[in-house]
């Protein structure tokens, strides 16, 4: 199985600029809410682990948290603003809310040496940063120490080399953040260890030689509605098993002008796939009739 990143999502509206930057670096990573995290981290055996950002407030019962078992099983993680702040909680350092909160450009001041800017900043330097978050960290896990602070984040950077365990309170998967992409890269590389040997079209061949392997020599239906998860898929599955494939495209009558027809063109006209296009407008328009909340 390809050594894999496991990030568990908490909910950031850019948890999939994580998966980008890091896919970018030629590593694979597969990202899963908080909520599945514990069966994902069980079955994927990730050789790292990423905490995304999230809205949530780490002191307000009920808040989430991160499977314990990512932090007992020798592997690096890198907690990034939510993710810092519940690992810190998870390990014993305090987290309060209610201090000032911050969102926007800000600059870092490296404190100490960590293997999660080496290479990349020197002690002393100050660095432009995004910031989003409104707990702070008042009293640090054992085992960490401070290696970069900021105006109103005085942890902003926190590491247990040790552990290789690193939490950070700006966002490095947004282009605001110039050298955040560097940061991920020596995370997964020089960290983690992992190499830079996987790309998207090894992960489409992988794809395709396991549909063929599971459907053999049956016929396989797909439900299509001409979004991108779905004709991702029949794409994919058409290239390995080809016209044994059949598309069936139910359209509903609310999509935009003129988008049925072009997924009807697509699939027929230029994919050439197999495909069964049902007109079920009147239907589902009339069902709607008189309905101001459907």
């Amino acid at each position: 199985m390809t050594d894999t990143v496991l990030i568990i999502d908490f909910g950031s509206q850019v948890t999939q600029l994580i998966a980008r930057r890091v896919r970018e670096a030629g590593v694979y990573c597969e990202i899963h809410p908080f909520q599945s995290a514990e069966a994902a981290f069980e079955r994927l055996k990730p050789k790292a682990v990423i905490l995304s950002g999230g809205p949530a407030s780490v002191p307000d019962a009920g808040s989430p948290r991160a499977p314990q078992a990512v932090f007992e099983a020798g592997v690096p993680v890198l907690g990034i603003c939510y993710g810092q702040m519940t690992m810190a909680e998870q390990l014993g350092g305090t987290v309060e809310s209610g201090h000032h909160r911050e969102f926007g450009r800000a600059d870092v001041r490296v404190e100490a040496p960590s293997a999660l800017f080496d290479g990349v900043w020197e002690a002393g330097g100050k660095h432009p940063v995004w910031m989003s978050h409104g707990d702070r960290i008042t009293r640090m896990p054992p085992g960490f120490k401070v290696v970069a602070t900021s105006p109103n984040a005085p942890f902003a950077i926190i590491s247990d080399e040790v552990r290789r365990f690193y939490g950070i309170m700006f966002h490095p998967e947004v282009v605001h953040t110039p050298d955040g992409a560097r940061l991920l890269w020596n995370f997964v590389h020089e960290i983690a260890g992992l190499k830079s040997d996987w790309t998207m079209a090894a992960y489409r061949q992988a794809m395709v030689d396991k549909i063929r392997a599971q459907v053999g020599d049956k016929r396989v239906i797909c439900g299509l509605s001409g979004g991108v998860d779905s004709s991702v898929a029949a794409v994919l599955i058409h290239e390995a098993i080809g016209d044994r494939l059949t598309c069936i495209f139910v359209d509903h009558g609310l999509m935009r002008l003129n988008e049925a027809n072009e997924v009807v063109s697509l699939f027929r006209g230029h994919y050439n796939i197999p495909l069964v296009h049902v007109d079920a407008a009147e239907k589902f328009i009339s069902a709607l009739e008189g309905e101001a909340a459907p």
